[in-house]
């Protein structure tokens, strides 16, 4: 073996061992009886209703093969098909299987049928009033004293996962806006910090992804494609490796 070989083996075990194997918790938004946000498409000379949870369901579903393919960390979706699960339940089962960060995905929706654009959520504490609107939107299934529970465990919570979160959204933003915006021409929205239940209650860093505007006719005409989906998820699997690939000691929750 040559001194250049043998160098390169040597630094590739070290790299292999610095890094070690972590577990990511992948929630695609809504299911079930739940539609969430909805795209009005004609197809066949029919107008069709397309529901925010099947194509959050694809997305994540591609997400988890290109973080599994890397066999450096393991990746799991809270629903594998069309059921509806509690936002509790979802946050559970980051508790299961000891995942080290939780990422949420879904599509956007607006009353202003122009509003447009990619953004992602980390979890924070905040009085941004355009911001809380959409909370209101995906904490909707929260009632009485979930409510109560969610205000007292975020202010415990916010802390201690808010500058992991921040940073995990940094890497998995930065990656999708190289895509999004050269490719798509679709607007950067922003990373911004949010209040989420199902952040929260995952008690990890955690993230949730708004991949573009279903209420936009034009934009919801390029979300709904598949090759759409399978770059949209490429990049966020970069951002997501590349964000676990700089951490140490996972399993911290």
């Amino acid at each position: 073996m040559s001194l250049k070989l043998l160098f390169q083996l040597i630094t590739t075990l070290i790299i292999c061992t610095n890094i070690t194997a972590a577990t990511v918790l992948i929630d695609p938004g809504h299911g079930g009886e739940d539609c969430g946000a909805k795209a009005k498409v004609w197809k066949k000379k029919k107008l069709k209703v397309v529901c925010e949870k099947d194509i959050a369901l694809k997305i994540a579903k591609k997400l988890k093969k290109f973080i599994n393919e890397t066999k450096r960390h393991r990746a799991y979706l809270t629903r594998t098909l069309d059921t509806t699960i509690t936002l509790q339940k979802r946050a559970d089962m980051a508790d299961i299987i000891k995942a080290d960060i939780f990422i949420s995905i879904h599509l956007n929706a607006a009353t202003d049928k122009s509003s447009n654009g990619f953004e992602t959520y980390y979890l924070n504490n905040h009085k941004d009033a355009a911001i809380t609107k959409i909370e209101n939107v995906e904490n909707r299934d929260l009632h009485g004293k979930e409510v109560v529970i969610n205000n007292i465990l975020t202010d415990l919570v916010v802390e201690r996962v808010a500058p992991e979160s921040k940073k995990l959204g940094d890497n998995v933003h930065g990656e999708l806006s190289k895509l999004l915006t050269k490719n798509y021409k679709m607007k950067d929205r922003g990373l911004k910090p949010g209040l989420f239940y199902v952040l929260a209650l995952s008690k990890r860093p955690s993230i949730l992804l708004e991949a573009g505007f279903l209420t936009n006719n034009s934009e919801a005409s390029l979300v709904l494609d598949n090759w759409f989906h399978h770059l949209y998820a490429k990049y966020a699997a970069k951002g997501i490796i590349s964000y676990l690939d700089s951490i140490s000691g996972p399993n911290l929750f």
